[in-house]
């Protein structure tokens, strides 16, 4: 396995037909997302708020219930019709990976956070470019750093765009997070986040307009851009205005999950019929998967000193849980997408 670089013009998208099933999930994810963000600005406009227990809830249904399963099913995916050989080198470096960064945690926390922050921007925004090059169309991306700005765009409205509308929340669980590894004393975001604020607000806010403009500049008004556009302004929308906790739960089963199984989906429809997984055995993957995680997951609940980080039940179950999908989600780029240019967990042909 080598490093990979993406392709600076992407190919043509599939035209599925209006009714098809990867047509079908693309606009699910457009609408609900679209839903929950005006329900928020409305919530806004007449001061009505959804408690944290709530919003708590919400996040542990959508991020446990809903998308565990798939990141085990990425992986199922991208190993099967593979050489013994291939399979064992990737679990290996993956394992690796996955130590290493649990090790970095208890070295530093804090700058580990800032990693799995931006992990998490990656994956929304490199995961989200793969799905537009499958299904939406990226003619208006002509250059690698303009892949880059529509990857850090939509990534950032996971991560940077929450810090900006929530920042109370943000703060509060972030320091949970730390303390789970025996950190004490508040985040140096805390004690400088006016500052921290201006200076994401601006680079984020910069980054989005070079990403539009320069797709405007490139591709003109065409369909890719405006809907590209359309999506993007959907994101910030969505982020900015539907509760923090219950925004990024949703997120990744409503929209990343759900436009991944399309783009796969996509792609299968091009392979060999034998080649196809039925449905059983998609769903098999899938349970097997989720086994996995689970028996990962308690083996780091015994391992941190402070497994709730010291919050209550719910918000030290929130916590947790964000911290250990972050830690799954290095590796799970890495070593499946990165170290991988022949196909990849995003994989396009």
């Amino acid at each position: 396995m080598a490093t990979s670089t993406a392709s600076s013009v992407s190919a043509p998208p599939r035209q599925a037909p209006a009714q098809s099933p990867t047509a079908l999930a693309v606009w699910g994810s457009r609408i609900t997302l679209g839903a929950l963000a005006v329900g928020g600005i409305l919530a806004a406009l007449l001061d009505v708020s959804l408690s944290m227990e709530a919003q708590m809830v919400g996040y542990l249904i959508g991020m446990v219930a809903l998308n565990l399963p798939h990141g085990g099913y990425e992986h199922f995916e991208n190993l099967r019709h593979r050489r013994v050989s291939f399979s064992l080198r990737y679990i290996v470096l993956y394992l690796a990976f996955l130590i290493g960064f649990v090790g970095f945690f208890f070295v530093a926390p804090v700058v580990a956070l800032g990693l799995a922050f931006s992990t998490a921007v990656i994956k929304g925004g490199h995961g989200g470019l793969k799905v537009m090059d499958a299904l939406c169309g990226t003619e208006h991306l002509q250059s690698s750093w303009q892949r880059g700005l529509a990857a850090f765009v939509r990534g950032g409205a996971v991560m940077l765009v929450p810090l900006l509308a929530w920042p109370g929340v943000y703060v509060t669980f972030s320091t949970y997070m730390v303390h789970i590894f025996g950190a004490a004393g508040p985040l140096p975001l805390a004690t400088r986040l006016a500052d921290v604020q201006v200076a994401v607000g601006t680079v984020y806010g910069l980054a989005l307009v070079a990403h539009l403009g320069g797709g405007l500049y490139t591709g003109g008004l065409s369909r890719a851009w405006l809907t590209d556009a359309a999506e993007t302004t959907l994101l910030v929308v969505y982020f900015t205005f539907v509760p923090m906790m219950l925004a990024v739960g949703l997120y990744f089963p409503l929209w990343y999950t759900l436009r991944q199984t399309a783009r796969t989906t996509a792609v299968a429809s091009d392979a060999p019929a034998p080649d196809r997984l039925s449905l059983p055995l998609t769903w098999a993957a899938m349970v097997v998967g989720a086994l996995v995680t689970f028996g990962l997951m308690a083996g780091f609940y015994v391992l941190v000193p402070n497994p709730l980080g010291g919050a209550g039940l719910l918000g030290g179950a929130v916590a947790f849980y964000t911290i250990f999908v972050c830690l799954l989600a290095l590796p799970h780029i890495v070593v499946g997408e990165w170290l991988d240019p022949t196909r990849g967990i995003w994989y396009v042909p």
